[in-house]
């Protein structure tokens, strides 16, 4: 098993990459008119896979940067941290409350911003002074994301059940059990380029709900991005 997830899994960066596209992805599909039943399951999704994010993270790929672009690190801890206060404010309210509403786009505000500092920053950096490290990285990262999700398997099945509902929906959720028991081993494993500030941009757009883009993407973003984006 140690061998097929080494030969196997993405590489360091593309699996961070990939993990703020899913985290994007999962925030674009919520509206404030949901269920609260629909909102609680997909919060959930979404704060299950940040946390484990920011802990593969802080255990595999920030100390093998450290040495690089110590600023940029310790300056991505706090973050994290800011991050899971949010997670356990939103953990305690109810979704059918406002607050919950509030709640949940302040913590994907700073979840962009941070999106925006590491693909703009960090990971071009660690592509251009790791190297080759980059795929031990990602197997590692692989396996330990592995142990992270195996308790919650069931969860993550049951909220993509309820955040799609109907037959195909829970199908997927079962199928979901088994990707992340997997740990995400058979994504593809071909590198993806460094993202430019663009594809950023686009991708950070698409997650924010067209209505507040106007009111919000200055903030979103912080110094030169912002004004780029304005």
């Amino acid at each position: 098993m140690k061998d097929f997830i080494t030969h196997v899994a993405p590489d360091a960066t593309t699996q961070i990459r990939l993990d703020h596209t899913h985290a994007l992805a999962t925030y674009h599909k919520y509206r404030a008119d949901m269920s609260p039943s629909r909102k609680r399951a997909l919060a959930d999704t979404l704060c299950l896979a940040l946390e484990i994010h920011a802990r593969l993270e802080e255990e595999i790929f920030y100390p093998a940067m450290r040495s690089v672009d110590p600023d940029l690190i310790d300056k991505s801890v706090p973050e994290h941290n800011e991050m899971r206060r949010l997670i356990g404010e939103l953990r305690g309210l109810d979704p059918s409350s406002t607050e919950f509403d509030r709640t949940l786009h302040a913590l994907m505000r700073d979840v962009m911003r941070h999106v925006a500092d590491e693909e703009t920053l960090l990971l071009p950096d660690a592509e251009r002074v790791l190297g080759e490290r980059l795929g031990e990285l990602g197997a590692s990262m692989t396996r330990r994301r592995m142990e992270l999700v195996a308790p919650h398997a069931g969860e993550i099945a049951v909220n993509t059940a309820r955040t799609f509902p109907g037959l195909v929906a829970t199908l997927a959720g079962v199928a979901a059990v088994g990707l992340f028991f997997a740990g995400r081993a058979l994504m593809r494993s071909t590198r993806t380029p460094a993202y430019a500030p663009q594809a950023v941009r686009a991708r950070i757009a698409s997650a924010i709900p067209a209505r507040p883009v106007r009111t919000l993407k200055k903030r979103l973003l912080p110094g030169t991005l912002a004004r780029r984006i304005a």
